[in-house]
C-alpha cells in the first residue's frame, strides 16, 4: 500500500536524477548527503518500488524509477502552476482567458499574440475559437468567450467595441479563370455568369450575405477553404489582401474589378469586443492592448495594416493588377500576331497561286502562238521566206549586172580614148622611125 508521499520527496528525486548522484543533489539542495539518501529511501518504501539501482558505483534509475520521475515532474509543475495562479488571483489576475476571433482575422497576428501571452502569463489558461460573422458576438454575449474580434456589421447591441486596424478585401480569381482575361471594370451581368464563392454564416440566422453579385453562389464557412476553391479556378470572390498577397505575387490569383464596387468599399475595420458588464482583469486588458499594437504598430506582423500601410498595400495590389493587365495584353498581342502571321501566310499563298497561274497562262499563250506559227501556216512561212530570198537574189543579181555593165562600158570607153590618143602620137614616131631606118641604110 502506498504511503503518504510528500512534495519534498518528489523534488529530491528530481534533483538526484538531474544532478547524477546523491552527493551532487545534496550540494544543489544545500543539504547533507545523508538527508538526501534518507528522503529517497523513504520514497521507495512508501511506493514499494526500487527507484534507483545501487549495485553500480553511481546509482541509476530503474525502469519503474523512470516512470515515477516523469510523474514527479508533472506533479511538481502542477503545484508550481497552482501557486502562481493563487498569487495572480491575489493580484486580481484571471485564471483563464477565452478569445473568439472572426475568420477574417489574420493568422499571423493571432500567433504573435498567443506567443507573447504565453511568455507574459504562463499561469493563465488561454482558449482561442474561430467563428464567422455574428457567431463571434453570439459567443461573447453568451459568456462562452470573454473577448472577441468581429467585423462592424456583426457587432451585436450591448457589446463594447474597440476598433482595430483595417483589412482590405479584394476580388480575385484564378489566373486561368475566364474573368482573369478581362481588363478594367466588369459589369454585374458578366460576373453573374460565373460562380461566386461566398463566406457565410454557419447557422440559418445572423448577418445576411454581403457583397454578393452573382446568382450562382457556393457557400463556405471557412476562409481558407474559400481561398483553396478560388485558387482551383472554381469561382470568384473576395479575400483579405494580406491573405491573397502570396498567391497574387506567384500569379496563382489575379485581381478583378467589379464595376458595382468602389475602390475602398470593402475595407473592414475589425473591432475587439466584450460585454459591457464584464470587468476585464489584467490578462484581458493586456490582450486588448496588444491586439491594437500588433494590428497597427510599426513592428506588426503581416496581416492587418495601419492607414499608411494600407495605402502601401493598395499600391502593391495596383502594381499586381497592372502586371496582370500587361500579361493579358501580351497574351492578346501574341495571339493577334499569330493570327496576322497566319493570315499573311495565307495571303502569300494566294498571291503565289495567282502568280503561278499567270505564268502558266503566259506560257500556254506563248506555246499556242508558236504552235500557230509553226503548225497552222508553215507553207505560207516557207513561201514568204522563199519569196524574200528570190527578191534578194534578183536584187543582188541586178546590182552585179549593172555594176559589170558600167565597168565594161567604162573599159571600152577608156580603150577607145586611148586608141585615139595613141593614133595621134604615132604619126610622129612613124616618121621618125622611117628616118632612123634611113640612117641605118646609109
Amino acid at each position: 500500500m502506498i504511503g503518504e508521499v510528500t512534495l519534498d520527496q518528489l523534488r529530491v528525486l528530481t534533483a538526484v536524477a538531474e544532478a547524477g548522484s546523491f552527493s551532487a543533489a545534496a550540494k544543489r539542495l544545500r543539504r547533507v548527503q545523508s538527508a538526501v539518501s534518507q528522503a529517497i529511501a523513504n520514497l521507495e518504501r512508501q511506493l514499494d518500488v526500487a527507484v534507483f539501482d545501487r549495485s553500480t558505483r553511481v546509482p541509476t534509475l530503474t525502469e519503474p524509477g523512470k516512470a515515477i520521475l516523469a510523474a514527479a515532474r508533472r506533479v511538481a509543475g502542477e503545484v508550481d502552476a497552482l501557486r502562481g495562479l493563487a498569487a495572480g488571483i491575489g493580484r486580481g489576475l484571471e485564471p483563464s482567458v477565452s478569445l473568439c476571433v472572426d475568420a477574417l482575422f489574420p493568422l499571423a497576428v493571432l500567433v504573435a499574440l498567443c506567443r507573447e501571452f504565453a511568455a507574459t502569463f504562463p499561469t493563465v489558461a488561454l482558449r482561442v475559437d474561430t467563428e464567422t460573422m455574428s457567431a463571434v458576438s453570439a459567443r461573447v454575449l453568451a459568456g462562452a468567450a470573454t473577448l472577441g474580434v468581429a467585423a462592424p456589421i456583426a457587432v451585436a447591441p450591448g457589446l463594447e467595441r474597440r476598433p482595430l486596424a483595417p483589412i482590405r478585401m479584394i476580388a480575385v480569381v484564378a489566373a486561368e479563370h475566364p474573368l482573369a482575361q478581362i481588363e478594367g471594370p466588369i459589369d454585374s451581368a458578366r460576373l453573374g455568369e460565373h460562380v461566386q464563392v461566398v463566406l457565410s454564416e454557419r447557422g440559418a440566422t445572423g448577418v445576411p450575405d454581403q457583397a454578393v453579385l452573382s446568382p450562382r453562389t457556393w457557400r463556405v464557412a471557412d476562409l481558407h477553404t474559400k481561398q483553396a476553391l478560388l485558387r482551383a479556378g472554381l469561382g470568384w470572390g473576395n479575400l483579405p489582401a494580406a491573405l491573397a498577397e502570396d498567391d497574387l505575387a506567384a500569379g496563382r490569383l489575379v485581381v478583378i474589378r467589379p464595376a458595382a464596387w468602389a475602390e475602398d468599399e470593402h475595407t473592414l475595420h475589425l473591432s475587439a469586443i466584450h460585454r459591457a458588464d464584464t470587468i476585464l482583469g489584467p490578462a484581458h486588458r493586456w490582450i486588448v492592448e496588444r491586439l491594437t499594437t500588433l494590428c497597427a504598430g510599426p513592428s506588426e506582423p503581416p496581416g492587418m495594416r495601419s492607414e499608411a500601410d494600407e495605402a502601401s498595400m493598395r499600391a502593391r495590389v495596383s502594381r499586381v493588377e497592372e502586371a496582370g493587365a500587361r500579361r493579358r495584353r501580351a497574351a492578346g498581342g501574341a495571339e493577334a500576331a499569330g493570327e496576322s502571321w497566319r493570315a499573311g501566310r495565307a495571303s502569300s499563298g494566294v498571291n503565289r497561286s495567282r502568280a503561278t497561274g499567270r505564268a502558266e497562262a503566259a506560257r500556254e499563250g506563248e506555246n499556242e502562238a508558236r504552235g500557230e506559227v509553226a503548225g497552222k501556216r508553215p507553207n505560207e512561212a516557207r513561201a514568204e521566206a522563199a519569196g524574200k530570198s528570190s527578191s534578194k537574189s534578183r536584187a543582188e543579181a541586178a546590182g552585179k549586172g549593172s555594176n559589170k555593165s558600167r565597168a565594161q562600158a567604162a573599159g571600152k570607153s577608156s580603150r577607145v580614148s586611148t586608141g585615139a590618143r595613141g593614133g595621134s602620137r604615132g604619126a610622129g614616131p612613124s616618121r621618125g622611125g622611117r628616118a632612123r631606118s634611113g640612117k641605118s641604110e646609109k
